[in-house]
């Protein structure tokens, strides 16, 4: 089954709300021990965002990697082979039009497609979550507007959407001007696509807002805002103090480090 998560805004953190929705997301895989890979590609790949991403996921039952593009001659990979190969693939967040365009240059678009296709669960926060739709409103290029994305789940997607009131206005004012309907979604929530279709919104931040945005019959005058009840999704347990993740840990980031040293 293809499947995407859009999340509205999330990181790789200790607190709970995000370890809940890190939790929610392995569990989506359905896989005892997933196997998961980070694309930081939206932020540039910065190390520190890498590290955050492995020190969260050392504190699960899963085996996470990354893959760096701006670092390909150093850190390569057979960008097919590898990410057909995953349970789960998280697109961070960043600059969609710098995501856009730099994996569009690496041939990522169409590998991404196959990757969904074959069954692999996508999902990415921000900018790696509205990459997938046919529209963002994004930020990338200082105020709010609405840029491309590739396609895969029809519509439009405003992230960020309780905090950032302009990135509202902007949905209002595009779909209100012809622009396809879509989603905002805030930070601490996502929504669950089945193919296409919305299946399941959830949120690991109390009040947490999934809506749907359309044009009403007289779209001129009329944007209709509909929340889509999220289901609360049960806190992550505070990370365990166990000697062997500790050291795990630990080892996680001595290998990072050095690869960056490399």
């Amino acid at each position: 089954m293809k499947r995407i998560v859009a999340l509205g805004g999330h990181e790789f953190r200790s607190q709970p709300v995000e370890r809940t929705i890190v939790r929610h997301l392995l569990e989506l895989t359905g896989v005892e021990s997933p196997h998961v890979c980070l694309l930081p590609t939206a932020s540039g790949d910065p190390q520190q965002s890498i590290s955050d991403f492995y020190s969260v996921l050392d504190r699960f039952e899963c085996r996470p990697t990354h893959v760096s593009l701006f670092r390909m001659e150093r850190e390569w990979v057979d960008l097919r082979a590898h990410l057909m190969n995953q349970d789960l693939v998280y697109a961070a967040g960043g600059s969609m039009l710098n995501l856009i365009a730099i994996w569009r240059a690496h041939g990522l678009p169409e590998i991404m497609r196959e990757v969904w296709e074959s069954g692999v669960l996508l999902a990415g926060q921000s900018a790696g979550a509205m990459c997938w739709f046919e529209h963002g409103v994004t930020s990338s290029a200082g105020k709010p507007r609405v840029a491309e994305g590739m396609g895969f789940i029809p519509g439009t997607l405003s992230v960020h959407y309780g905090r950032d009131p302009e990135r509202r206005d902007c949905l209002f004012r595009e779909v209100k001007g012809g622009l396809p309907a879509g989603y905002g979604i805030d930070d601490g929530a996502g929504l669950l696509f089945e193919g296409t279709r919305p299946v399941e919104a959830f949120a690991g931040r109390q009040g947490a807002r999934v809506v749907r945005v359309e044009a009403g019959e007289n779209r001129r005058d009329d944007v209709r805002e509909m929340v889509l009840r999220p289901i609360p999704l049960k806190p992550e347990m505070p990370p365990s103090t166990d000697f062997a993740i500790a050291e795990m840990r630990e080892l996680r980031r001595a290998k990072v480090g050095a690869a960056r040293r490399q």
